[in-house]
């Protein structure tokens, strides 16, 4: 079986020294990368900036990108040949229009930033996704938690969405521990309570596991 995984941020470049991203370490992502290749899954982990070392196990190929259009390119490179994609990365919706050259010097009292939607990589991909792949998305929310989900779920194509909420102490992005609820297009929730991140890693990858065809 073979994996596609993204995780980690994305950083979209505003100048030579600074760069709009997020508070996403990777965590979740790459200990689900462990947890699949603990199960003898072939796991294609495709990150964005992280101080994490790269996992151990050799089952995991690991390839690094910065922007949401380098991520973009890297996971459908592999996305035809993959049976599972899991998409766990906090990919920026919006990237600077202008990239400068030389570092932004500062002047006036204000900066007006121009703002262009990136590639939504998880619904590109979800529109060429064969019956036989299996999708699972993530979704962070603070606000309709679960209606923002089922929405995120039916809209790019995915058979199970993972939801984090930012009210849930101790999970999310930088924590050791999470608390997720997943969702599946047919209305089910399973949830799994504050625990660590690798705990919730292996529960989340036996339930996919037993979501898949037999033959996989």
């Amino acid at each position: 079986m073979h994996v596609l995984l993204t995780a980690g941020p994305t950083y979209e470049p505003l100048d030579p020294v600074r760069f709009l991203g997020n508070r996403s370490t990777g965590k979740m992502g790459y200990a689900l990368a462990e947890a699949f290749a603990a199960q003898g899954a072939e796991v294609t982990l495709v990150s964005g900036p992280s101080h994490l070392p790269d996992p151990a196990s050799p089952r995991i190929r690991m390839v690094r990108v910065e922007t949401a259009a380098e991520m973009y390119a890297e996971a459908a490179k592999v996305a035809g040949e993959a049976d599972v994609w899991v998409f766990a990365a906090a990919v920026a919706d919006y990237r600077p229009a202008h990239v400068a050259m030389d570092k932004i010097k500062k002047s006036g009292e204000t900066l007006t930033l121009e703002l262009v939607k990136n590639v939504d990589i998880a619904a590109t991909l979800g529109q060429r996704k064969r019956p036989e792949q299996f999708a699972v998305g993530f979704a962070l929310e603070t606000t309709n938690e679960l209606a923002h989900a089922r929405d995120k779920l039916h809209r790019k194509n995915f058979d199970l969405i993972v939801l984090n909420s930012l009210r849930d102490a101790g999970a999310g992005f930088g924590h050791d521990t999470n608390k997720v609820t997943v969702l599946d297009a047919a209305g089910q929730i399973v949830n799994f309570e504050l625990q660590s991140k690798a705990d919730v890693a292996r529960g989340l990858v036996s339930l996919i596991m037993s979501r898949l065809a037999p033959s996989l």
